[in-house]
C-alpha cells in the first residue's frame, strides 16, 4: 500500500524555483529515488525465483500447496513490520540504516512473491512485468512534469485503498469472485493513480528537504513509496493478465 515519506512534510506545496541549480540537484534526486526502486524491485525478482527454483529453501517458507509455514508467515508479515519501523524511527535512524531496511524489506517481499511462480507461466509473469513496467514510467512521467496539482486525487485514492484492503479482508471468509474481481479492477485503477500522484508530491517534496540532511533519508522513502506502487500494480495486473501454470 501507500506510503507517506513524513507527516510533517507530505502536505508541502512548493513552487519550484527557477534555478538551473535546483533543478539538477532535482533531476539527481529523483534519478536516486528510481535507482533505489529499480534496484529493489530487481532483488525482489532475483530472491523470488531463487527461492521458488530451489525447492528444499522453498519448502522451508511454503508447504506442497504452497501455504506458508511458521517461517513463511514470518517472511510473509516482516514487510509491515519494517514499513512501520522506518516510517516511525525515521528522524532517530541513520540513511545507512533505512538503506539496510529497504534491501531488507525487498528481499522479505521476494520470499513472498517467490509462489506466484507456482501459480502462473513464466511468460506470462514476464509479459505482465514488461506492462507493469511500460505503464509505470508512463504514469510517473505524467506525474512528473503535468502541472496539474493530484492532492486532491491522491486523498481520493487513498481512500478507495483502504476500502479495498478492507474488502480483501473480508473476502477472505466471502470468497466471492465477483467481489474479487472488483477488487482486482479497482487495484489496477488505484496504484496507477497512486504513481503519478506520489512522483508529483516527492517532486514538490525536493524543494523542502534540498541541501539538508534529511534529503538522502527521504530519497530512500520515496523509493519504497514508488516500490510498493510497482509490485502492488503488478500483482493486480497479474490476477488479469497470468496464465495460470
Amino acid at each position: 500500500m501507500a506510503n507517506n515519506v513524513d507527516p510533517r512534510l507530505a502536505a508541502f506545496r512548493a513552487q519550484a524555483p527557477a534555478d538551473a541549480g535546483y533543478d539538477a540537484g532535482l533531476r539527481k534526486y529523483m534519478l536516486g529515488i528510481y535507482n533505489y526502486m529499480a534496484s529493489g524491485v530487481l532483488l525482489t525478482g532475483i530472491v523470488a525465483l531463487l527461492v521458488y527454483s530451489t525447492p528444499s529453501l522453498f519448502s522451508v517458507f511454503f508447504n506442497e500447496i504452497g501455504r506458508p509455514t511458521i517461517l513463511g508467515w514470518a517472511a510473509m508479515l516482516s514487510p509491515l513490520a519494517i514499513i512501520l519501523g522506518m516510517n516511525f524511527g525515521l528522524n532517530r535512524m541513520s540513511e545507512t540504516t533505512l538503506k539496510g531496511l529497504f534491501w531488507g524489506f525487498a528481499a522479505l517481499m521476494g520470499v513472498s512473491m517467490s509462489t506466484i511462480f507456482a501459480r502462473y507461466t513464466g511468460a506470462s509473469i514476464a509479459e505482465t512485468f514488461f506492462v507493469t513496467a511500460a505503464s509505470f514510467a508512463g504514469l510517473s512521467l505524467y506525474g512528473y512534469t503535468t502541472k496539474r496539482d493530484l492532492s486532491a486525487m491522491g486523498r481520493f485514492l487513498i481512500m478507495g485503498l483502504i476500502g479495498i484492503i478492507i474488502a480483501s479482508l473480508a473476502n477472505i471468509f466471502i470468497q466471492s469472485s465477483g467481489l474479487q474481481l472488483a477488487v482486482n479492477i479497482l487495484g489496477v485503477l488505484i496504484f496507477a493513480g497512486l504513481t503519478a500522484y506520489d512522483t508529483q508530491r516527492l517532486r514538490e517534496l525536493y524543494y523542502q528537504v534540498a541541501g539538508s540532511d534529511f534529503a538522502g533519508k527521504a530519497a530512500i522513502m520515496g523509493a519504497l513509496t514508488l516500490y510498493l506502487n510497482f509490485i502492488n500494480l503488478f500483482q493486480f495486473l497479474l490476477s488479469f493478465m497470468g496464465n495460470r501454470d
